[in-house]
């Protein structure tokens, strides 16, 4: 009798998964298994999907226990059961309560009490689905007991959470990490006994065979329980079924929006769109998704009321709908977007839409959902479950072991010999590779919603974490499973910096003209902004300001929306893998190359010459090249974006795919070539409707780049940089012209604020100072006025002296005409005065404090640039002043590159970001991105053996060495030798270089 089985969704206390469970079952011939983790229902929905295909009776429950402390076994006879069974555990989960001793009274939930429980708790009733639960061990006990006289009443319980004696090793080092206590430390009642390991069905019996009533009473209680998920192909979404409460009210509904949309975004409707339009319809009416698309559009709505900037994107961009409808930017006329990698009638899920918000706005979206929509229980986040690592499994097995720390991180890095290593650190290892992969705790989706039509505990348990939506029990690829489709509500910090600009334009040049940013189509053809991506000057605009994305752009000579669409989804590491970025490239610059694609291939992706770009070319290839119909198409883009590649309807489908190019008379060469494209890419690369979606946002942002550059990089600063560090962008809005001033207190706010072209950076910026300081400041004048002295600012403002030091040196009371070290004199002799006289009430007198006088101090650039390197983390001077050592008169720069090919040069740069990557020989490579004295870029390549002998020693300037090379355009140093420039010694600490410390 295979009852509260627990599988390591049990978390940090089981040991084996949900299949691992059916595997025994079926070895054992067990036609019936009740699944009970503790305090958990993460493995339900999928042990009832893989258990109805092993013809195996699921049966759920779940193990309530206080720590280790088993309370009562709850089993569900039904659905409704099991629905009351997550209703109850989320209720406790949400209000972090501990459970009742005495089960509750549910009408579909068996509840069966541990037999040593009951002697605890001296229960002598019970109702109808109440069940006294007799351990193997407690046999013996129960003939003396009072309890045996309630025959009916008694059935089977073992627990079943090990299969070995590995197993139960590896569950008491789970309770160790879950107790945080050394292994030898944990306590017997910390761990479950080493009885709980799996027993023969026959064994079981042998065990119960004097007591034949508890077998029949055990057999009659699980024939009495049946639960019914429908994960056949053929199952009905379990979405919410209508957004107006009538599915002919939603279709009437989502027809007169389109039509409604149709002139503002198309000024010449022809057949094509018309055509277009109706197809989508009747499919997404045949399909039952009109809900899903009217959902979307209200939350969409409710953002453009509240002013939030929003980018649909996804398969769903494909979509005209959609288009109309506002969910997306994307026009799928113009770009000639592949429906069918949007919708078909064999495709079993909606279309995929992620829409973006401003980082800030998201979390108010999401409350409007679970506001609107989830009255009944019917709205939850999707979960996500992280996994032991296994150099987080080491690290944790490390110091349930005792190891000492250099140990442990020198296992964890892999630095070792494993036959010569101790005993200790070999368990270590062993027991992390057993523990690797299995879920450690549970953890929120990035943006997964689901809404559905019965309430979520119909179908798990929710948690409550701390922003207070709940949660599911399991992640996205099993609630797809039941037919729960997932609304993709995320934040992102470019839409942030649209937003904000937009603002910062209509503060600081009020006489502009309103930005309608979803006018993308004049962006398109804007002669300035396409200029600015051919020249690849897109620093701080969403997805092009990388270095490898400014590598691209130069390369393919990007001057158009088609050409940024595709580069968008070139850039993605799967077709650089596969080695097409490098033969787009050839193809795209040199029309004979296109010959050499196959030529089905090249008929079907012509825009591409012939090469997969995007997800929808896998569905392309599938469909035309290897005659798989759609719905095998589809499965193969999902099996290849990692959901589903380890199922067994992927095999077969990639097998037909093999088999039928073969049959089709393609060479097994050809055939291999273009399954290895399609493997090395597909789970990386983007619907070319998420391209473009994409390619929008960039534009937006080169658009206010464009012609706001002093707002848009000002915007870009306060929403966390991007790519880079706040330092660049810093630099950027100095190259476009602005005036750049370190944070004052009169002027800052406490983002980075904008007056003209004065720049005054935040006082968020400030290293050390405290963020409730800060705002304090700027209410306290906001309110009052202006500061006029140190001591005013001292007298309205409590604060202590490292972090008045902070503003000072800071040079943030500059507005005085006192320097810094003057004004360090007069903070640290006043600040116990202001101390004693701080309170809540206006002086009725005014004050006076001493006047001291003090020496003539010399305050130089250097001084300025050491504190601003320590209290901002960079300086304002160009960094190359802060070398000890004079440059080259004669300093070649990164314009004159292309005049020194295939030649050794010297260059010095500044280090902006470095990155790393595995050569093909398994060696460490390095790329490396730098500021020229002139402050353009220098992009270098250190091969293993340089990144060995030579590597990053952190910020600063580097004299760099090596060969100039040029490919397509662009030029890059083949570094041989490397090495970073020592800067002067820092100012403040060095009395003897008063001489350099000059006023520049």
């Amino acid at each position: 009798m295979y009852i509260n089985c627990h599988t390591y969704y049990s978390l940090r206390y089981g040991t084996i998964s949900e299949k691992d469970l059916i595997d025994i079952a079926c070895n054992d011939n067990a036609r019936q298994v009740v699944l009970s983790d503790i305090n958990n229902t993460s493995a339900c929905l999928n042990f009832v999907r893989l258990a109805q295909q092993k013809k195996i009776k699921p049966i759920l429950g779940i193990d309530f226990r206080v720590g280790v402390k088993q309370l009562y076994l709850g089993i569900a006879k039904n659905n409704n059961g099991f629905h009351q069974l997550n209703d109850f555990l989320s209720r406790h989960k949400h209000n972090k309560t501990t459970f009742y001793e005495i089960a509750p009274p549910l009408d579909d939930v068996i509840f069966i009490y541990p037999f040593h429980q009951l002697l605890v708790l001296n229960k002598t009733t019970f109702d109808k689905n109440e069940y006294i639960g007799i351990n193997k061990s407690e046999l013996s006990k129960l003939t003396f007991s009072r309890y045996s006289e309630h025959r009916d009443k008694l059935v089977i319980l073992n627990s079943y959470t090990f299969t070995s004696k590995r197993d139960y090793n590896t569950h008491r080092l789970l309770r160790a990490i879950d107790n945080n206590v050394l292994l030898s430390k944990l306590e017997p009642e910390q761990q479950a006994p080493l009885t709980d390991q799996y027993i023969p069905l026959v064994q079981i019996i042998e065990y119960y065979e004097q007591h034949p009533h508890i077998i029949e009473n055990t057999q009659r209680l699980l024939d009495n329980c049946e639960i019914l998920f429908d994960f056949s192909s053929q199952r009905k979404h379990q979405n919410k079924l209508s957004y107006t409460g009538s599915r002919e009210e939603d279709e009437q509904q989502i027809s007169q929006l389109c039509e409604k949309r149709l002139p503002y975004r198309y000024k010449s409707i022809n057949d094509v769109i018309i055509k277009r339009l109706h197809k989508e319809l009747d499919i997404i009416k045949k399909m039952d998704f009109v809900p899903f698309f009217l959902f979307n559009w209200d939350i969409i709505n409710y953002a453009k009321e509240k002013g939030y900037y929003h980018v649909g994107r996804g398969s769903g961009a494909n979509s005209i709908v959609a288009y109309l409808l506002g969910i997306t930017d994307v026009d799928p006329i113009e770009l000639d977007l592949y429906f069918e990698r949007f919708m078909n009638l064999y495709r079993t899920s909606p279309p995929d839409f992620d829409i973006d918000f401003s980082w800030r706005d998201r979390e108010d979206v999401t409350r409007y959902i679970f506001e609107k929509f989830g009255k009944n229980g019917q709205v939850a986040l999707l979960a996500t479950y992280n996994t032991f690592k296994h150099s987080a499994a080491v690290r944790e097995l490390g110091k349930v072991f005792g190891l000492p720390k250099h140990e442990i991180d020198k296992i964890s890095n892999g630095k070792f010999v494993f036959e010569q290593l101790d005993k200790l650190s070999q368990l270590v290892l062993i027991y992390a590779r057993q523990i690797e992969g299995m879920p450690n705790y549970l953890s929120i989706h990035a943006g997964g919603i689901i809404i559905s039509e019965k309430p979520i505990h119909y179908f798990t348990s929710t948690d409550l974490p701390p922003k207070g939506f709940p949660t599911t029990q399991f992640d996205m690829v099993t609630a797809e499973d039941v037919g729960l489709y997932k609304y993709d509500i995320l934040g992102q910090r470019g839409l942030g910096k649209i937003k904000d600009a937009i603002q910062l334009v209509k503060n600081n040049q009020p006489n502009a003209e309103n930005i309608d940013i979803h006018n993308v189509k004049a962006f398109f053809s804007d002669p300035k902004i396409n200029t600015l991506i051919s020249q690849a000057q897109c620093i701080g605009c969403f997805y092009v300001e990388s270095p490898a994305m400014r590598m691209l752009l130069k390369k393919l000579a990007v001057s158009n929306y088609l050409g940024l669409v595709a580069a968008s989804s070139i850039i993605r590491p799967g077709v650089a893998k596969s080695g097409m970025m490098r033969e787009y490239i050839l193809r795209h610059k040199n029309p004979e190359r296109r010959k050499n694609a196959h030529p089905v291939l090249k008929e079907i992706m012509p825009d591409t010459y012939g090469i997969m770009v995007y997800q929808e070319d896998v569905i392309k290839v599938a469909y035309h090249f290897a005659g798989l119909d759609l719905g095998e198409a589809d499965v193969l883009r999902r099996g290849m974006s990692g959901k589903y590649r380890s199922r067994e309807e992927f095999e077969k489908v990639k097998k037909k795919f093999i088999d039928n190019c073969i049959n089709k008379g393609y060479t097994k060469e050809t055939t291999i070539e273009v399954w290895k494209q399609i493997e090395s890419f597909a789970g990386y690369a983007f619907a070319k409707g998420h391209s473009a979606s994409y390619a929008v946002e960039s534009y937006q942002s080169l658009f206010l780049k464009t012609y706001y550059p002093l707002e848009y990089m000002v915007a870009v600063i306060n929403n966390g940089g991007g790519f880079y560090r706040t330092e660049l962008y810093v630099h950027e809005a100095r190259k476009s012209g602005g005036i750049i001033h370190v944070p004052c207190i009169n002027k800052s706010d406490y983002n980075t604020c904008l007056y003209d072209k004065n720049i005054y950076l935040g006082l968020h910026l400030l290293h050390g100072l405290d963020s409730k300081l800060a705002m304090r400041i700027i209410n306290e004048r906001n309110k009052t006025g202006l500061f006029s002295s140190l001591d005013n600012f001292m007298h309205r403002v409590p604060i202590s002296i490292e972090q008045l030091d902070v503003l000072i040196r800071i040079d943030a009371f500059r507005f005085t005409g006192i320097d810094k070290r003057t004004l360090l004199w007069e903070a640290h002799d006043q600040l116990s005065y202001h101390k004693s006289h701080h309170n809540n009430q206006q002086e009725l007198f005014s004050y006076t404090t001493h006047k001291f006088q003090l020496p003539d101090f010399e305050i130089g650039y250097l001084e300025d640039a050491f504190d601003q390197i320590e209290l901002l983390g960079f300086t304002l001077c160009n960094p190359f002043l802060l070398l000890k050592n004079p440059l080259p008169q004669r300093l070649l720069l990164s314009q004159h590159l292309h005049e020194y090919g295939n030649k050794t040069v010297t260059i010095y740069g500044f280090l902006i970001t470095t990155k790393s990557t595995t050569a093909s020989n398994g060696k460490r490579m390095q790329f490396g991105t730098f500021l020229d004295y002139a402050g353009d870029w220098i992009d270098t390549v250190h091969f293993p053996p340089v990144s060995a002998r030579y590597p990053f020693r952190g910020k600063g300037i580097y004299k760099l060495i090596g060969k100039v090379v040029e490919e397509f355009g662009f030029y890059t140093i083949e570094v041989t030798q490397l090495e970073r420039m020592p800067y002067v010694e820092d100012v403040r600490f060095n009395t003897n270089t008063r001489s350099i410390n000059k006023v520049a």
